[in-house]
C-alpha cells in the first residue's frame, strides 16, 4: 500500500530527556514541524515511564489538534508483570500503538498496529505473517539494502516505513550499559542515561567511536542521513520515512527531508544545509547502500 505523497514520522524520544523538556519538544513538534506523525511513548527503559507518563494526555492532546496522527510506541523488551499491564492497558488504547515487543503485536488481538524496527523483519514471510496479525504500518529495520527494501515493499499490503535520520536503534538488554559504565546496578541507577541526551559514545580499545548507548539499548555511533536516498526509495513503492529525535534541530531537519522528497532542493544542498544543524555527528548510508553500515556513500 503506497500513498500519493511520502509522509515523514517523528519516531518516539529513545533518550532520557527531563519530563519537561521532553514535553516541550513535543509540543513544539507538534505545533512547527513538517511531519506527518508523530510517536509518543517510553520504548526503552520502563523505569523512566513514571516521569513522563503525567504528560501524555496533553501532549497527545496537541498533537492531534496539530492535525498530525499520533502513534503510541510499546516498550522494546517486556520482562515484568508490571509491564506487560502497561502492555495490555497500552493494547486497549483507542489511539493507533507501535509494537515493538512481539507480544504487544499478539496483545493487539487483530487490530491495525504498527510493526515497530525492533520486530527484525527481514524477509517477505515475516512482513506477511504480522501484516495477518493486524499490521497496517510496518518500519523496516536499518540494515537492509535499497533493493531489498523494494523487494519488501512490492509484495506488501501495509504501509512501508524507513528509517532516514538519527541514531539507529540495534538492540535492547537486560542490562544496563550506562548504569555499568559508572559502577552502578540496574536497580540502583540514579537514572544516569539521563547524562547523555543522545546516547552515550562507546569506543573500541584503539580508541575508535563504534556504537553509542542510551540506558539499556545499544545504538549507532554514526548518525543515519538518507537524504540522498529518499527520492530514489519513494519511487519504489516507499511511503514513509523516519526521523529519530536528536538534541538538534529537528524542525529544520524535517524541512530538509520534506524539501527534498517535494523536489524543492537537491539532496546534496540539503545534505549541506543538514551538516551544521548536527554538530559533532558523524553520518552513514551505507546499508542503504548495500556496504557495512558505517559508511557514507556520495550519491552525486
Amino acid at each position: 500500500m503506497t500513498s500519493s505523497s511520502p509522509k515523514l514520522t517523528l519516531g518516539p524520544v529513545l533518550f532520557n530527556w527531563k519530563p519537561e523538556a521532553l514535553r516541550d519538544f513535543y509540543f513544539r513538534m507538534a505545533d512547527e514541524a513538517d511531519v506527518d506523525t508523530i510517536h509518543v511513548g517510553e520504548v526503552v527503559c520502563s523505569k523512566r515511564t513514571p516521569f513522563f507518563d503525567p504528560f501524555i494526555p496533553e501532549v497527545v492532546e496537541r498533537v492531534a489538534a496539530s492535525g498530525k496522527q499520533v502513534v503510541l510506541s510499546s516498550l522494546a523488551l517486556i520482562m515484568t508483570d508490571r509491564e506487560l499491564a502497561q502492555a495490555r492497558d497500552l493494547a486497549a488504547s483507542d489511539i493507533l500503538v507501535e509494537a515493538n515487543d512481539i507480544s504487544v503485536a499478539a496483545l493487539m488481538g487483530g487490530r491495525p498496529f504498527v510493526a515497530g524496527p525492533l520486530l527484525n523483519i527481514y524477509n517477505e514471510g515475516t512482513l506477511a505473517s504480522l501484516e495477518a496479525m493486524g499490521a497496517a504500518r510496518i518500519c523496516l529495520p536499518a540494515e537492509l539494502s535499497a533493493d531489498a527494501v523494494a523487494t519488501l515493499a512490492a509484495g506488501a499490503k501495509a504501509e512501508i516505513e524507513v528509517q532516514a535520520f538519527g541514531r539507529l536503534p540495534l538492540a535492547i538488554s537486560a542490562r544496563c550499559y550506562a548504569a555499568r559504565a559508572r559502577n552502578l546496578s540496574k536497580d540502583g541507577c540514579q537514572y544516569v542515561c539521563a547524562d547523555d541526551p543522545d546516547g552515550m559514545d562507546v569506543e573500541t580499545l584503539d580508541e575508535v567511536p563504534f556504537l553509542a548507548v542510551n540506558g539499556t539499548q545499544t545504538m549507532s555511533y554514526h548518525h543515519m542521513d538518507l537524504l540522498g536516498s529518499v527520492a530514489g526509495l519513494a519511487d519504489s513503492g516507499i511511503s514513509r520515512f523516519r526521523l529519530w529525535p536528536q538534541t538538534f534541530d529537528m524542525v529544520r531537519v524535517a524541512e530538509l527531508f520534506r524539501a527534498v522528497l517535494a523536489g524543492r532542493m537537491a539532496a546534496d544542498e540539503a545534505e549541506a544545509a543538514l551538516v551544521p544543524l548536527c554538530p559533532g555527528a558523524e553520518f552513514a548510508n551505507g546499508y542503504i547502500h548495500g556496504k557495512a553500515g558505517h559508511l557514507f556513500i556520495d550519491t552525486d
